[in-house]
Parts: structure tokens; sequence; C-alpha cells
């Protein structure tokens, strides 16, 4: 990989005073802040600046995560926060939310250094996390059951909803607060309480979270936040008994994992994985607002996204124009420095994978594609930065079309009917995210119909709002977050039926 340097590039700037934080983080395990048994800890060096530690937080064994779940059991089992009402709940999670934004600039820098993601970006993400919270504690105070009181006069029936327990959430690496934030809220407004394994990367926002829920008023064991790597922290949620559900984001590789771990004591699960979403561009569509939403919607977070729009389908006809569009993007959009505000796509998570990246771009060479941009490291010696990559010519059966890069690499193909583009973007294992470019909304809405995926889009691309649910089909997950279908994850419901006055005896 070349260490070369383009005139969109933005170089970091190692003087920064922003880091020079290196938060020095602890666990929170029933409303204390503890470190591992073992003193080991794991440093941070942020991925956009090379050498630069930015925070450092425990390393867990089996037996501090074991430790979590008890609080977290006791909490539940004994504690007031499943007995409080809907709007007790709802009142201190609408604090948390306020104690969000006004940690704002705190909480974005944070994610910026761990991740390696533009700072205007999380600036961003750090609001909307305040809004997936006010939007669950606003529901937490509606939840309800039903009540059928038409099978028969001295019959009436009752559905009870009630939390489904512990649950331990382990949240990947590429957005841990936002992730936190669409999992957290909703299993505790709906009573439950949670043990929170954030990836061994970026682990500072999340505790950050949780010690601000502390400060919001929220129970003691009702939210804990374990660090550490996933064999054994992680693993330990899903096998632990005194879990009830345990919630993943992240790979198919681990996610089937630890699905076969909890299914030994049928625990339930809760699956966000892989994504290989396409964007299909029909000829009626806005070329120039089609180019621009393809290009956020794989550049995004440089592509680290599960919900990337990583694969183009192009109708014939338009597909020399809206390249010529999408290049000239391409070349001119800013990357580099995360804590530059003009930086639009910022660093890789590791070294380990922008090699992955990178390999797929040689298979893709390799296979026949043909490499219109891209294609190579930037200013290797300054951080963890790739070069937005574009291929042509991609063929279904080639890995760059199939399987998930997770960089900024987009591959496109051409289509002639909408039957075939369908086709296309269902020819694939995943099911997470779609998106349809068309002027015309009666195909735009007949052709995503059709398309086997959780979250669609029409006219736009990784657009998001906590009403609406989000998650997979097929390899890509199973259950779903956020609007009320969220609440339903972390819940039970339970069948009571009622006899009144004495029933007819069945002997004598």
């Amino acid at each position: 990989m070349i260490g070369k340097v383009l005139s969109n590039f933005i170089a970091p700037d190692s003087s920064d005073p922003r880091l020079n934080i290196k938060s020095r983080y602890q666990m929170l395990v029933d409303g204390k802040s503890v470190e591992a048994a073992s003193g080991r800890t794991i440093d941070r060096v942020s991925p956009g600046h090379a050498g630069a530690v930015v925070g450092t937080w425990p390393e867990a064994s089996a037996d501090d995560v074991r430790l979590a779940i008890a609080a977290a059991r006791r909490a539940f089992d004994t504690g007031p926060w499943p007995r409080m009402s809907g709007a007790e709940r709802s009142r201190l999670m609408f604090k948390v939310a306020d104690l969000i934004l006004q940690h704002q600039e705190e909480l974005a820098i944070a994610e910026s250094l761990e991740v390696g993601k533009p700072i205007a970006q999380a600036r961003g993400e750090i609001g909307f996390c305040a809004d997936l919270w006010s939007y669950a504690a606003g529901q937490a105070r509606a939840l309800e059951g039903q009540s059928h009181n038409n099978i028969g006069d001295d019959r009436l029936g009752l559905v009870l909803r009630e939390p489904v327990g512990a649950v331990g959430i382990i949240t990947p690496w590429n957005f841990p607060f936002i992730i936190a934030s669409e999992r957290v809220p909703w299993a505790i407004g709906a009573g439950c309480t949670v043990v929170l394994k954030p990836s061994e990367f970026t682990s500072g926002t999340s505790i950050r979270m949780a010690e601000l829920a502390r400060e919001a008023g929220i129970p003691d064991g009702v939210f804990n936040v374990v660090t550490g790597y996933g064999d054994p922290a992680g693993q330990v949620l899903a096998e632990d008994p005194g879990v009830d559900m345990v919630a993943f984001t992240g790979s198919v590789r681990v996610g089937t994992k630890l699905g076969e771990i909890a299914a030994r004591s049928v625990k339930r699960v809760g699956l966000e994985l892989g994504g290989k979403g396409p964007q299909i561009v029909f000829a009626d569509a806005d070329l120039e607002a089609a180019a621009d939403g393809i290009a956020y919607g794989v550049y995004h977070n440089a592509g680290q996204c599960c919900i990337s729009g990583s694969r183009l389908l192009v109708q014939e006809g338009i597909r020399d124009a809206l390249m010529e569009r999408l290049l000239d993007i391409s070349r001119k959009v800013t990357f580099g420095d995360p804590l530059n505000e003009r930086t639009r796509i910022g660093a890789m998570i590791s070294e380990v994978h922008v090699t992955k990246v990178h390999s797929y771009v040689e298979a893709g060479i390799a296979s026949g594609a043909e490499l219109m941009l891209g294609g190579e490291r930037v200013g290797k010696d300054a951080g963890l930065y790739y070069a937005p990559t574009v291929f042509a010519g991609v063929k279904p059966d080639m890995s760059i079309a199939r399987e998930e890069i997770f960089g900024p690499v987009l591959s496109s193909m051409t289509f002639k009917t909408a039957d075939e583009a369908v086709a296309l973007a269902n020819a694939t294992e995943f099911g997470l995210s779609a998106s349809v470019w068309s002027t015309n909304l009666e195909n735009a809405m007949q052709s995503i119909r059709r398309i086997r995926a959780g979250r669609c889009w029409v006219n736009s691309v990784i657009d998001g709002t906590p009403e609406l649910p989000i998650g997979g089909y097929k390899k890509s997950g199973l259950g779903r977050e956020l609007g009320r279908y969220g609440f339903d994850e972390y819940s039970q419901f339970k069948g009571i039926h009622v006899t009144f006055g004495r029933p007819a005896p069945w002997f004598g």
C-alpha cells in the first residue's frame, strides 16, 4: 500500500490540544466506578493521529463481567426499576437525554478520537442520540398491554406486557454511542436492566453514557458497563444464566457464535449483523441528487457502516453521466484529520482493518473489475486513511459485489429493467438496507417492496428517525430496534384468562 498524499487529503494536526485529553475511564458496576480486578487496562491509540493515546479503560475478566451480571440481576429481581411506573422511568430517561446534550461537545470529541470519525459527524450523532433517548423516554410511559372483553360474559382476557429481565448488550466500534442509544433506552424503558459491553476499541463514550444515566438518577445496577475483549467479556454475557437476553450488533461470524451459545440455554437473542446495501438508480432519477447520495452512502464513516450503500446498480443509458458526477465528488471530497471541521471522511479503525479493505480492492482488480479511482492508502505515517475508491464493470459473482468490505469502496454494476435491478439487489446473503433513486414514486415503491431488506430509502440513504424500525432480513439479523417495535424486543407478553362467577363443573 502506498502512503501517498492527495489534494483532497487533510493531514492530521498533531499539535491539536484536544489530542492531550488521554481520558482514563473506569467501568460502571452497580452504580460504582470500578477497575478490572486484575488491574489490566487497554490503551486506545487514535486511528486518525498516529501514536496518540486518547483513552484508557479496564480489561475485564470473565469474573468482572459476572459481577456486573449479578448487579443487573439484583436490580431486576429486587430493585425498584421494574416496579416503577412508566411515568417514573420516563422522567429519569428524559434527564439522560438532557445531560447528553449538555455534554455534546465532550462526547463528540471522544467519539471522534476513539473511532476516527469527523468531528462534525460525531457532533451530529451525539445530538441524534439525545433524540433517541427522548423518544424512548416518551414511549416508556405509553407502553401497554391489551384487554379482551368479547370472549364471553363471564370471561375476561388480559395481555400483560412485562420486561424480559436482565439484558446483555454488545455493541461494535463504528457507532458506539448511536448503537448503544438504539438499544439501552428501549431496554430500560421496557423495565429491563442492562450490562453493556462496548468494543475494546471504542469504550469511552459508552462509559460516559452510563455515568450520565447515574447522574440522572437511574438506580444502581440498572445500567452497567464492562469493558474488554469479546472473549471472555462478550462470551460470558451469552453464557451466563443470569442474563435473560443478549443483543448483539456486529459481524455475522460473531453473531452466529453468540446465537449458538445463547441457544443452549434457550436465551432470547437480538442480532443486527452485516450488510451489502444496494443503491438502485433508475434512468429517471435526479442524477445530481443521486450522485451526492451515493457518495454519502458509501463514504459515510469511511464506509465502516453496516447500512453502507456499497453496491451501485445503475440503469443502462445513464451510467456514464452518473459515474462522471460521482467520480468528480469522489476526487474532491475532503478526507483525513478527524478533528478538522472540513473533513467529510475520517480514519479507519485499525491497521488490521485497513489491510483487510485493501485486500478486497486487490481481489477486485484481480477478478477483472475496473478501478476507476482510489484503491490506495494515503498519509500512512499520519494515521489510518484510505482513499475513496470506485469500481466499475463489477460482476455479481465477484467478492467485492457479494461480501461486506466495510470501507470506502463502491462496486458498480448496470441493469436494464426494474426486475433485473431487484434480482441483483436480492442476490446477496444480506438484507439490512437498500436505497432506490427515481422520480417515479410508483416505480420506486414497487421496487422497494420486492427488495428483502429491513431498512429502505427512496431518494435518500443512511437517513433515520427514532419512530421507524430497523433490522435485517436473511443473514443481516433477527429482531427490530427503534419505534414501538423496539420495546417488543425487550418485553414478555403474559396472557391471563379471568373467569367470573362459578365455572361449569368438570366432574359431577
